[in-house]
């Protein structure tokens, strides 16, 4: 039987080395990268049964990861690596598709026990339509974003406890949610400037908060 491959994606070497150590010795092949960006690029282009990120990195915070690797690859379970600080984002994270969180530190057992049923859970999961079909929905969030600074804050704060009365699917929130406004463009034309202002704004807001400055 093919090993089992596992890409591990956290700014932190010693964690990158203590996990691959772990799932090394339980059979897996295991890549890493300190890097996020170098992790969505390789996630998305290498073939893995699963990833493994921290929710807070300098250079691309969690979400932002999540997102990008649920919109090449629906089906690709992440796992989130978080801390105590981290646990609410890493919460919001499993609502927008991420498999589970495990939190630092954790036992070996407590590792493979979540790496195993998280491939397991992979083979079953029904593949969400990543298609954009909310126009309206999210034309709607903008426009009250743009007028409403408090709804807007809680956008970015708050994730998608936020937006669970809006009929979206996890991909158009992580879109919102990291202010990608391209995508946004590419999905509903060209947004005015108030709007394109507060999803830039938020998304300066949520950079400094997943990665603590």
């Amino acid at each position: 039987m093919d090993k089992k491959r596992i890409l591990i994606i956290d700014d932190e070497q010693i964690v990158l080395d203590s996990i691959r150590k772990i799932l090394t010795s339980y059979g897996y092949d295991v890549s890493t990268t300190s890097t996020a960006s170098i992790g969505i690029r390789r996630a998305t282009n290498e073939p893995f049964h699963i990833v493994l990120t921290d929710i807070r990195m300098p250079d691309v915070d969690g979400l932002t990861v999540l997102r990008d690797i649920k919109r090449a690859k629906p089906t690709l379970p992440v796992l989130i690596i978080t801390g105590y600080a981290t646990v609410d984002s890493a919460i919001q994270a499993m609502k927008l598709g991420a498999v589970n969180y495990i939190e630092k530190p954790f036992s070996p057992e407590e590792l493979i026990r979540a790496v195993v049923a998280a491939i397991d859970s992979s083979s079953s999961v029904l593949q969400e339509e990543s298609t954009l079909i909310h126009v309206k929905e999210i034309l709607d969030i903008l426009k009250k974003g743009a007028k409403d600074r408090k709804f807007a804050k809680k956008v970015f704060e708050q994730g998608s406890n936020t937006l669970e009365k809006y009929h979206l699917t996890n991909a158009e929130k992580l879109a919102i949610i990291t202010g990608d406004i391209d995508w946004i463009e590419d999905q509903v034309g060209i947004i005015d400037s108030k709007r394109k202002q507060w999803l830039a704004e938020g998304k300066q807001l949520s950079d400094r908060k997943e990665t603590g400055l």
